[in-house]
């Protein structure tokens, strides 16, 4: 089976990127390409990190432009505490609406959106920053859909362990975590739906359940929706969690998705909690 994400090595230009790494200039490199393609498209660059802000200065050194930018307040180094709550536990709500606000004050400025680069392994380091961190990423995944802001969320593999690094990339629109099979991320602006792609089988449907708590995914009209044209595989384990999910809500799970084995599984194990529908 293939990792469900292609961006291993490359830094994706826009959009929720997990950047997992185990060589600080590799993830250098990463970052000052990810905040050079923001600078270039007119939006406002922000460098969240624990180091001081000569070390972070140093670290962007390479980057076209640096010096002017800085001046300018085109690109900002921000201490981490200014960003997020100095305990690490993220509220997930209130980190989106802070987020939010601060793309807002960039388009007022006259910046074409908000570009952030933030080195998040502080915050998840202890399974309670974990589960509140994912929660928060999956909510701020739905906020770049709806508005001109994009996030590189950096991940020290050596520091975090892959297996805790993979409770946060499965929340991603794209990442370069190794062996990660699938990704549950936010569909378009306006639309309470996720979507699936990749693979779940027995290996990850324990990531998957905790996935899909973590999304608080919201029903609509008794539905809780999830399009998934690019999921290539569901077992019946990931069913069975997700009419489970779906049950606990007083909802019906509609997946979207071209797996005729899925309908097959969804009809042999009779889990009327799930209807499986040709995906769109």
């Amino acid at each position: 089976m293939r990792d469900v994400i292609t961006e291993q090595r490359s830094a994706v230009s826009r959009g929720h990127v997990c950047w997992s790494y185990d060589d600080s200039a590799v993830f250098d490199d990463a970052a000052r390409r990810f905040l050079s393609a923001g600078l270039a498209a007119g939006e406002q660059g922000w460098y969240v990190g624990p180091d001081p802000a000569e070390v972070a200065r140093e670290r962007l050194a390479g980057l076209p432009g640096l010096d002017a930018a800085l001046r300018r307040g085109d690109l900002r180094i921000v201490a981490p505490w200014s960003a997020y709550p100095p305990d690490g536990l993220v509220d997930p709500v209130g980190q989106v609406h802070a987020y939010a606000t601060a793309t807002e004050a960039a388009l007022a400025a006259g910046h074409t959106g908000l570009r952030v680069v933030a080195e998040c392994s502080g915050l998840a380091g202890t399974p309670a920053q974990r589960d509140r961190f994912a929660r928060y990423e999956h909510r701020v995944d739905r906020l770049m859909r709806a508005r001109p802001f994009s996030a590189m969320c950096a991940y020290d593999r050596t520091r975090l362990g892959d297996p805790a690094v993979a409770e946060l990339a499965c929340l991603h629109r794209h990442t370069n975590a190794p062996g990660l099979l699938f990704r549950l991320a936010a569909c378009g602006p306006g639309t309470d739906c996720a979507e699936l792609a990749g693979e779940l089988d027995p290996s990850n449907h324990e990531l998957f359940a905790a996935a899909l708590e973590r999304a608080e995914l919201r029903p609509v009209d008794g539905e809780l929706r999830l399009c998934g044209p690019r999921l290539r595989y569901i077992d019946h384990r990931c069913l069975t969690h997700l009419a489970r999910y779906a049950a606990r809500r007083g909802a019906v799970a509609v997946l979207r998705a071209s797996l005729p084995t899925a309908s097959r599984l969804v009809e042999m194990l009779a889990l009327t909690g799930v209807r499986v529908e040709a995906a769109r």
